[in-house]
């Protein structure tokens, strides 16, 4: 029986073994070619398909492969590559075939045990209802999909390396020294090539592959997980850098700072024309409110797919999580590329940048991380439902609520900051993060909604 949980917002997501396994994935393949077909013009759609370093992963392209093939595509594989890499297959042409859509098979940052795919058509994200009803037709096929593994090997990390060296060869010989960390992720299946084609002056922890990620989880957007790159900073190095297990979020250190997602689009924002940027519902009040003094800042879901989908949309220039996903349409193609963003982070450097500088004149803000509320996959959005009830008949102390925007999940915002509250789409979890101008006050909204959250659960 397939488990309908691993069908997410935006992608498909499970535990190897139980929930991925030979005839669903097989099934996810063949209802993804239909669904192609049923999207591009092309007679025999050709799809590319790339994979992270998890040692189930060339399995699952094996099935997957196997049910484009049934469906009636052809397969072009990449093997081992990042995310970003597997995006930019989807841009190139390869001995005269332009890919209809793309699969990347990864886990992400999440536990090893996992598995998953991220999935575009026609360059577009295929996520959302799109992924919901495909996943009610896979529960109700009957279909058998032989094993037919039958692809064309295609060599897209050549492409995108001389692509990356060209595109930033002024950058050549610069000299401020920096540490990555790959955490045995895929990062590096491209990266210190580049670098070293570019004549760089960096180390590197943790950059062989390996899916069983022996030094740290791959995840940087937990501090725990940069404590490597942390203690080469307090030595000779200016700037460190790491990445998820995919390769598309990134982690941007100086000595004094751990620059999230958000102040990132705020220094990107900086050095264009009247820039229009899109950040997510976490993202800091001070990002959208510098970024309108000299252009246009957009707030819009959480996740990868929203933000693809409405940067295209608006025809922005970037978009940007608080984790690390970055996404730049200009000089780009509108995907999140950890390892085109690391380039533009040295550019801005090379530009003469004094980034910790730019950080301490912003106006000062006392904000948590990201704080999660351990529920359940069938729960969260209960829950959250209930939440935006109870904030229709908030108790006589609650801080004053001056708007509540509902984009994804709620910010409430209040006199001095705001709180926010939403069920994440990967995770049986709800996401809450707080700030305010006054210390005090972003404990006191940590508190009061708490608070809230624990009455909606009591309400179950």
């Amino acid at each position: 029986m397939i488990n309908k949980s691993i069908f997410r917002e935006y992608d498909i997501r499970g535990i190897v073994g139980t929930q991925l396994n030979e005839e669903s994935v097989k099934l996810i393949g063949y209802h993804l070619g239909l669904q192609t077909l049923k999207r591009v013009s092309t007679k025999t759609p050709y799809i590319v398909i790339g994979y992270d370093a998890r040692t189930h992963s060339p399995e699952m392209f094996g099935y997957l492969t196997s049910g484009f093939n049934q469906a009636g595509c052809k397969v072009l594989g990449m093997g081992m590559v990042a995310t970003g890499v597997n995006y930019f297959a989807s841009y190139q042409t390869f001995n005269g075939i332009k890919p209809d859509a793309s699969v990347m098979i990864t886990g992400s940052h999440n536990p090893s045990e996992y598995n998953g795919f991220k999935i575009t058509i026609d360059n577009a994200p295929f996520f959302g209802d799109d992924i919901y009803s495909m996943g009610d037709d896979i529960l109700a096929s009957n279909v058998d999909v032989p094993n037919n593994e039958s692809h064309e090997e295609i060599d897209v990390i050549s492409i995108y390396v001389d692509y990356m060296v060209k595109e930033f060869d002024f950058l050549k010989g610069m000299k401020p020294r920096f540490m990555i960390d790959c955490g045995n992720g895929v990062a590096d299946t491209v990266l210190t090539e580049i670098l070293d084609k570019l004549e760089l002056n960096y180390d590197s922890l943790y950059t062989t592959p390996d899916g069983t990620f022996p030094n740290h989880h791959p995840d940087p957007s937990e501090e725990k997980n940069l404590v490597d790159v942390m203690e080469a900073l307090k030595g000779d190095f200016d700037y460190g850098f790491a990445y998820d297990g995919d390769a598309d979020r990134i982690a941007f250190l100086t000595k004094k700072h751990n620059v999230k997602g958000d102040i990132m689009a705020l220094l990107f924002a900086k050095t264009m024309k009247n820039p229009v940027i899109i950040g997510e519902v976490k993202c800091t009040q001070i990002m959208y409110d510098m970024i309108n003094e000299t252009g246009t800042a957009v707030m819009y879901k959480t996740g990868h797919s929203n933000l693809k989908v409405k940067l295209k949309e608006l025809n922005a220039d970037m978009a940007a999580e608080v984790s690390g996903h970055i996404f730049f349409n200009d000089r780009y193609y509108g995907y999140d590329d950890a390892v085109y963003a690391t380039f533009r982070l040295l550019e801005l450097i090379f530009n003469g940048m004094d980034i910790d500088k730019e950080i301490e004149a912003l106006p000062q803000t006392f904000s948590t991380e990201e704080i999660k509320v351990h529920t359940t996959e069938e729960e969260k959005f209960i829950l959250m439902d209930k939440v935006k009830e109870l904030l229709n008949d908030v108790p006589a102390d609650f801080p004053k609520i001056v708007d509540i925007i509902d984009v994804d999940g709620v910010r409430i915002i209040f006199e001095q900051g705001w709180g926010l509250v939403r069920a994440s789409n990967t995770t049986p979890v709800l996401v809450t993060r707080f700030e305010s101008t006054i210390e005090e006050n972003a404990k006191l909204y940590e508190t009061k909604i708490n608070d809230l959250i624990q009455r909606a659960k009591d309400k179950r």
